[in-house]
């Protein structure tokens, strides 16, 4: 079993944004709190130095040419993953950023896989 969390709704582009882009995008729009601000520096530079990045790896697993709905999902076993994704849910619910939980077994072709999450070619 593999899950998402992204938007509930599209982005300009037609994308749905995972919820790191979302809080990172209120970050640079200047919308957080100082209090969001230091937990979300604090949890993006715990899951860069706990979670490998494929694109620093490969960069072709994000390549919008090859892959046009590349998204990356976590693997339902990467716990210590999934459980720090709350305050980032807690920062969009507290601007109204609606988002959604999906769990797939087959959420798309897969481009990329560690041990903790793989990287989809969109859906099925």
């Amino acid at each position: 079993m593999f899950v998402r969390y992204r938007a509930a709704a599209p982005n300009r582009h037609g994308r749905y944004p995972g919820v790191f882009a979302l809080v990172n995008g209120l970050a640079w729009s200047g919308s957080l709190t100082d209090e969001q601000q230091r937990f979300r520096h604090r949890e993006n530079n715990w899951f860069q130095e706990n979670l490998v990045d494929p694109g620093q790896l490969d960069p072709s697993p994000y390549d919008r040419t090859r892959y046009p709905r590349a998204e990356a999902w976590f693997k339902s076993s990467a716990v210590q993953f999934l459980s720090r994704v709350e305050g980032y849910l807690a920062i969009l619910d507290a601007h109204g950023i609606e988002w959604i939980r999906l769990a797939s077994d087959r959420p798309g072709r897969i481009v990329y896989d560690d041990p903790f999450q793989i990287i989809v070619d969109g859906r099925p």
